[in-house]
């Protein structure tokens, strides 16, 4: 095979190639210049960020022959050999397969022998954590009184699995994440190198998925390389790691600034029709939010964020975003993640998420005064200049007042995700509606609500925002925050109906409507019932009229209703 990987042939031969790691390098360096290296170091870090690089690096240069130095020449039989792994006294073991106490009990037999080609026997011991207990028992010994011909490197990924009394005997060095600008770097040298046409954002997106991992972030340069046509474009790296743009994130996190609520969901449909993984999107977005926080905070620390790229849009957004709404936003995504880990509908909890966002942005875009607060004052300064023309002209009747209004009937339209609202429907259920049938319901909801996120996650998500309003011996009245929910619970028609149904005792039909919607035939109805009882009564005759002779009673009545009003003689 004549073909090697990126990070196969690319990896680091001297202290200097070690990226992001110069903490560790340093000191490594003038510890074998100064022939006063340790006899066993500890290694930990993530993945890929050059441990067991760092490991073999050592190794040669304690055993360079032109030691005292402090890089190895790369030259020499000696640090060639170990290059290569033709020496048999630099000894790497994988300790996820060889974890067991006969291994470490040959590696202490062997350790008295001297070297056969080389100064110094050096033990590289990679992930050294899946060790059993036994085993870590039996290199207790050996690791803290060796010969003086051998060194131990132990290298792992998870340092709290590893007994004390081993870290103790040991010199530590973490390693940490590599930075995105120091891989974007090392990226372009290595390009460059083997003549390889990549563009910047293509690297910049490559650097954000590896996490910090060197080794990740070559292995996926290449395989875009494998993917592309030529040069490797910020298409190919999208593609092939499946992550989305930051283009598309600042997109709908600017929808839902500006409470575009149908194109932030459309953005969301579209990237999922095109194979994204919905996990990932979540993922790339609380990230996203992150930054934006991060750089409100300290615009200065551009350079530490996770996802984002800093460019003109996203400053924008920056400004125009409340940190309180990017903290509740978050929260809110973090939630969706963890209902999406039990579910095969992942879209619908996304969909729910994006819709409380809005939700929670367009609230706090309100003024302090409440809307009901604001429609009671526009009603006190309406009656008052009501009463204030009926002063002047106390005794002026119009015949027009007495005769019945005509009922208001509000025509059929449809949401904007094409929801078509029953209006007709509504109305005839509300005509035969009874309190003790909506009692009956609202007394079992949490039961029903509990066995629906038992039965069905994807259905129980849809009716979390939802309320019952109103109820038939044969009909519910359904109210949701917003249009797409009622064509959601519509969709999962088939499972709330019959589990309502055993709940409730009778057989009920759910009727979706829009909060907004249901308190506008609400407030028709009601008062359709009261100009219908004021038409009986005219009728009827009735002779006792002395609080309706009194016009500034019947405005008022009009006006504020009777709930509000107390008469005193």
């Amino acid at each position: 095979m004549s073909y090697q990987a990126l990070y196969r042939v690319w990896r680091p031969r001297n202290f200097d190639d070690v990226v992001g790691q110069t903490h560790i390098t340093r000191t490594l360096k003038n510890a074998v210049e100064k022939d006063k290296f340790s006899h066993a170091y500890l290694f930990s870090g993530p993945r890929g960020t050059g441990k067991t690089s760092a490991a073999k690096i050592f190794a040669k240069a304690v055993n360079c022959e032109r030691f005292p130095v402090k890089e190895p020449c790369n030259e020499c039989s000696a640090c060639l050999g170990i290059q290569d792994g033709s020496i048999s006294d630099v000894i790497e073991i994988d300790a996820a397969s060889n974890n067991g106490v006969e291994q470490i009990r040959e590696i202490r037999d062997k350790v008295k022998y001297a070297p056969s080609a080389v100064s110094y026997k050096v033990y590289i011991i990679d992930e050294v954590h899946m060790l059993s207990m036994g085993a870590f028992n039996a290199l207790l010994k050996t690791l803290e009184e060796p010969p003086k011909h051998v060194i131990f490197i132990l290298a792992t990924t998870e340092p709290h699995k590893i007994p004390l009394t081993i870290i103790s005997r040991c010199q530590r060095f973490d390693f940490k994440r590599i930075s995105q600008q120091a891989m974007i770097e090392r990226m372009e040298t290595i390009t460059s190198a083997e003549d390889l046409s990549v563009a910047h954002e293509a690297l910049e997106i490559v650097a954000l998925t590896a996490e910090g991992g060197m080794r990740d972030a070559l292995s996926l340069l290449d395989q875009a390389i494998s993917y592309s046509e030529g040069e490797v474009t910020v298409e190919d790296v999208l593609a092939i790691t499946g992550a989305v743009s930051q283009g598309k994130l600042a997109g709908v996190v600017r929808n839902l600034n500006e409470n575009e609520v149908r194109d932030a969901l459309e953005s969301v449909d579209d990237l999922i029709q095109q194979g994204k993984d919905p996990g990932r999107f979540v993922f790339d977005l609380i990230f996203y939010l992150r930054d934006l926080l991060l750089f409100q905070s300290a615009p200065e620390l551009e350079h530490n964020l996770e996802r984002a790229i800093p460019d003109e849009t996203f400053r924008t957004l920056s400004g125009q975003l409340s940190p309180l709404w990017i903290q509740k936003a978050i929260r809110e995504l973090n939630q969706c993640q963890q209902e999406m880990k039990w579910t095969t509908s992942p879209k619908v909890f996304i969909e729910i998420a994006l819709l409380n966002m809005a939700e929670v942005q367009s609230t706090a875009s309100q003024p302090v005064e409440t809307e009901a607060v604001l429609k009671l004052s526009r009603k006190l300064e309406e009656l008052e200049k009501e009463i204030t023309v009926l002063k002047e002209r106390p005794q002026s009747t119009g015949s027009s007042e007495s005769a019945p209004k005509k009922q208001k009937r509000t025509p059929a339209r449809s949401g904007r995700n094409g929801y078509n609202i029953p209006y007709e429907r509504i109305r005839q259920v509300l005509n035969e509606a009874s309190k003790d049938e909506i009692k009956k319901i609202q007394g079992q909801w949490a039961n029903f609500m509990e066995a629906l996120k038992q039965n069905n996650a994807p259905a129980h998500a849809t009716l979390l925002n939802s309320k019952p309003r109103a109820a038939s011996t044969k009909a519910l009245i359904l109210a949701f925050r917003y249009d797409i929910h009622c064509s959601l619970a519509l969709e999962h028609q088939k499972t709330i109906e019959p589990l309502l149904s055993e709940f409730a005792g009778k057989s009920f039909t759910i009727i979706p409507i829009p909060e907004p919607k249901w308190q506008e035939i609400r407030e028709e109805y009601i008062r359709n019932q009261k100009d219908s009882a004021d038409a009986e009564e005219d009728g009827e005759g009735s002779s006792e009229k002395n609080e309706e002779d009194d016009p500034l009673i019947s405005e008022a009545r009009k006006l504020a209703g009777d709930d509000l009003i107390e008469i005193q003689d």
